[in-house]
């Protein structure tokens, strides 16, 4: 059973990864603005994982004796300057993802609820991979700079990311 502090808080968590898909979403209609069709499909991706996270909470949830309650999710951002500042856009929101995570860890802890500390570990692990993930797409773009030849051909390899589902 949930404690009322640690069910409010995964609830939070899921409206959080549903804004993430939302916001991932936006950046896909942004990146198909630009015509950057892979770009648009990494973050298709991205939207498709934040998606896959939210109803991993909302199950947990459910499978814990909680009441999933759904909250408003806030218009994201729809524009950038530039494909480099969407993708540090979104390698700050990975950032304060993780530390809502974190969070949601530390309360478990400090609940003594050992189940939810367990089921949170894989988001702390899929965390950094989320992290590192959009990390080397931003190294990638601040080499590229200003090189239209270079975002052409990133473009091309973001074509080729795909999404598939974590075994549970």
């Amino acid at each position: 059973m949930l404690s009322p502090k640690m069910e409010k808080a995964l609830n939070d968590q899921i409206n959080a990864e549903m804004f993430s898909a939302y916001l991932y979403l936006a950046m896909v209609a942004y990146f198909q603005d630009k015509n950057l069709s892979g770009f648009a499909n990494w973050m298709t991706v991205q939207n498709q994982e934040e998606s896959f996270h939210a109803m991993k909470f909302f199950r947990y949830v459910a499978e814990r004796g909680g009441r999933v309650t759904l909250g408003a999710i806030d218009k994201p951002q729809f524009e950038w300057e530039s494909p480099l500042a969407a993708m540090e856009a979104a390698q700050q929101h990975e950032a304060y993802i993780t530390g809502r995570i974190n969070d949601l860890m530390n309360l478990a802890i400090k609940e003594k609820d050992h189940a939810s500390a367990n089921f949170l570990n894989w988001f702390v692990a899929e965390q950094v991979e989320e992290e590192d993930s959009v990390n080397e797409v931003v190294q990638k773009l601040r080499m590229v700079g200003s090189n239209g030849g270079g975002l052409f051909m990133m473009d091309r390899d973001m074509a080729t990311r795909v999404f598939t589902p974590p075994v549970e």
